[in-house]
């Protein structure tokens, strides 16, 4: 988890800029009530806004809640909930991966969710305690430029882009959240050894350094990149807003199955100590698995539903095609480690 003087660099390195911390209200408390006409919701979101804005507005037209929404990335959104504790005005913590959420439970900042929430979800994607329910999948893979990458020449397995002939043409995004949650599946998986070096092997093969995907994406897609580490879901809504897959001079190479190079991380929600009594809370957080929600996440962001008989996004495999690798979510909460490594390696 991320602790008091990590979180102090963390804090540093990553500076929440205060408009993206604007526009936040205050929790009801006893001086300061709620009442039938004005329910209110306090969202601290690890997702960007324009990804899960439209879905939060369904959500407000629906229960007649107003939510107000803090957005950073979601390391950043931990490190802040780390800080504030028990104090903070947030009501529920949406991440962009499940390390964030488990760096929270350890804390003993999240409540346990009830059976018909986590239920909902294929339990195997959830923490072993309720604390956090998931909400969708995203797989990692590598986004080749077809016109420069033969399709059986693109790799298959992170450990090819070390190959030097790769060298100056990978993009990663190594302060992004999904990057960062990646490498901790890498120590998990496959050990803190195996993960440095890795590591410094990538970082020798010259990388070009990114904010985020879809920077990445578009270096891959104009020819600019040969290579990109990235989720999958940035290419699947690029290739929708293209015209499909064809339009499309970037193409997708997955993982081999059962290896952490197929990993599907998850993103996730959880309800904040404080609030466990909040209805608006909870009417939230069982909205985010109803099924208008997930066919929202799968038809407009692309992303894998967890939920058991619900359809696939567009023009990516199914998610039971994709083989990821068995992993407990759980423990991919050890940020704080994976900050660490990627500053001893010189990463950030």
């Amino acid at each position: 988890m991320l602790t008091k003087p990590r979180l102090a660099a963390v804090l540093a390195a990553l500076v929440v800029p205060a408009v993206l911390l604007s526009g936040c209200a205050t929790a009801p408390t006893e001086e300061n009530p709620t009442t039938d006409e004005e329910r209110t919701l306090v969202v601290y979101a690890g997702r960007s806004e324009s990804l899960i804005g439209p879905l939060i507005e369904q959500f407000e037209e629906a229960s007649g809640i107003t939510v107000k929404v803090r957005y950073a990335n979601s390391i950043q959104m931990a490190a802040q909930l780390l800080e504030e504790g028990e104090r903070t005005p947030a009501q529920v913590f949406l991440s962009q991966e499940a390390g964030a959420l488990g760096a929270l439970k350890d804390a003993g900042l999240l409540v346990p969710l009830p059976e018909d929430v986590t239920g909902a979800v294929a339990s195997h994607y959830n923490a072993a305690d309720d604390s956090w329910v998931a909400l969708t999948g995203r797989a990692r893979i590598v986004a080749y430029d077809s016109e420069q990458v033969d399709a059986e020449d693109a790799p298959s397995d992170v450990n090819e882009l070390l190959d030097p002939k790769w060298r100056g043409q990978i993009g990663i995004a190594p302060t992004n959240a999904s990057f960062q949650s990646f490498v901790t599946a890498m120590r998990v998986l496959e050990g803190e050894a195996a993960a440095e070096a890795w590591l410094t092997g990538l970082l020798a093969n010259d990388p070009q350094i990114f904010s985020g995907n879809n920077p990445i994406l578009e270096a891959v897609n104009t020819g600019a990149l040969q290579l990109g580490l990235l989720n999958h879901y940035y290419w699947a809504v690029a290739a929708a807003e293209a015209g499909g897959p064809d339009a499309m001079r970037a193409q997708l190479k997955f993982g081999e199955p059962g290896t952490v190079s197929a990993l599907v991380n998850v993103t996730g929600a959880g309800i904040l100590v404080g609030s466990e009594n909040s209805t608006e809370a909870l009417e939230f957080v069982r909205f985010l698995v109803s099924a208008q929600a997930q066919a929202f996440f799968v038809e407009q962001t692309s992303e894998y539903s967890l939920v058991p008989g619900s359809a696939s996004p567009a023009n990516v495999p199914t998610l039971d095609d994709l083989g990821g690798p068995e992993i407990d979510f759980s423990t991919l909460a050890d940020l704080d480690g994976t900050i660490a490594l990627l500053e001893k390696v010189g990463l950030i």
